[in-house]
């Protein structure tokens, strides 16, 4: 009989074997296509919500804020932000990485406890990374008037807002995937995988959504914060800086609950 933990990680090792082999893969432009096409990709399905929640109330009840609307002009807007960041900024430093730092090829995969556990240690070390930059960045007007004020252009967020901001904010945060998995030696399949979690929990914490199957609400304890609690820091500002995770914010005192009502929300 076949034990879970070999399935698991003939999976891993059959996906890194297909990837490996991809010339692609090695191209100083992996890099920017895939950022690009994971955060597009993860953005699709709740810009077509966007478009769709006016006409059906089955959607418009889980917007966290249900008065706000995306136009087609903010979203053009936050769509030129983004394509001129990936390729004006990020492009020419993912040559400089590639570079720098070859793409390996390890034979083999990493184990599935290997990829959980590092892509949590990431998530948890750019969550504090990423607090602290933040907090600096509103606290001291200079660098949020310089640096940060673009990413609080709206108020009330939309999947498309998550990289419409600066470029040295976008690179500032660039740094810190980059630097943790560096440090944490992580496998690069782990590393893609990092970054797929990594954008997908950007989205959704900017989509500006609360559905029942919301991460916050599968993680106990109110451990994790989410849409709601980051579209609260967009409509408040001084509240809630970090990314993910509410410990920080709780130890700082910064950390606020849902201003919305709450609502019943039938289980499926």
């Amino acid at each position: 009989m076949t034990h879970p933990e070999d399935t698991e990680r003939l999976l891993l090792q059959t996906l890194w074997d297909w990837l490996r082999h991809q010339p692609f893969l090695r191209s100083p432009f992996f890099p920017v296509v895939f950022s690009l096409t994971v955060h597009l990709g993860c953005c699709l399905p709740y810009i077509c919500l966007d478009f769709l929640d006016y006409r059906l109330s089955f959607i418009h009840q889980f917007k966290i804020q249900p008065q706000s609307k995306v136009t087609w002009e903010m979203a053009l807007r936050c769509l030129y932000k983004i394509l001129h960041n990936h390729v004006c900024f990020i492009f020419p430093f993912s040559v400089l990485h590639w570079y720098w730092k070859p793409v390996s090829s390890p034979l083999l995969a990493p184990d599935t406890w290997s990829v959980l556990k590092d892509v949590l240690a990431c998530l948890l070390l750019f969550d504090t990374q990423y607090f602290l930059w933040h907090l600096l960045h509103h606290k001291v007007s200079l660098l949020y008037q310089t640096f940060h004020k673009e990413h609080h252009l709206f108020t009330s967020t939309f999947s498309l807002t998550t990289e419409n901001t600066n470029a040295w904010e976008m690179l500032s945060l660039s740094l810190f995937t980059t630097l943790n998995v560096t440090l944490l030696g992580c496998h690069p399949l782990t590393e893609m995988l990092l970054h797929v979690t990594n954008m997908y929990l950007s989205v959704e914490a900017h989509s500006g959504y609360e559905f029942p199957w919301s991460p916050h609400r599968l993680v106990p304890f109110n451990l994790y914060g989410g849409a709601p609690h980051h579209d609260l820091h967009h409509l408040k500002s001084k509240v809630n800086y970090a990314p993910y995770f509410t410990h920080w914010d709780k130890l700082f005192g910064t950390l606020q609950g849902e201003y919305t009502r709450r609502k019943t929300i039938k289980k499926f």
